[in-house]
């Protein structure tokens, strides 16, 4: 705020307030610095993914049935993403017990790495 009211105030290149700007953005910025350094040596610093709740997150994510669109079309791609959000049930679920798609054909178009 005293950056702003500073500018604010101030006049051209004869702003008297800047000293008053310098100041609170160099103490802004070791605010911030101070916060980054804390955050990761309390927070990040020893992390360890979870990759089979990672794995368990990707495959309920209703995101997947996109990659299904080219081949069986928008309108079947919304309709399992919808039966398995509905029904609480992964899209490989939903796809076969609709019969649009098999296993095989599932794993093979359904692929995460691919969509990025």
């Amino acid at each position: 705020a005293a950056i702003t009211v500073g500018g604010m105030l101030g006049h051209f290149e004869l702003n008297v307030f800047k000293p008053l700007m310098i100041t609170n953005l160099l103490h802004s910025a070791r605010l911030l610095g101070d916060a980054c350094v804390s955050f990761t040596t309390n927070c990040a610093a020893g992390i360890e993914p979870n990759y089979p709740v990672i794995q368990k997150h990707l495959e309920n994510s209703l995101m997947l049935v996109t990659a299904l669109n080219p081949h069986i079309g928008y309108e079947n791609a919304a309709k399992i993403a919808k039966k398995a959000h509905k029904e609480g049930k992964t899209l490989r679920q939903a796809a076969i017990e609709l019969g649009l798609v098999t296993d095989e054909q599932f794993t093979m178009w359904v692929d995460p790495k691919k969509m990025i």
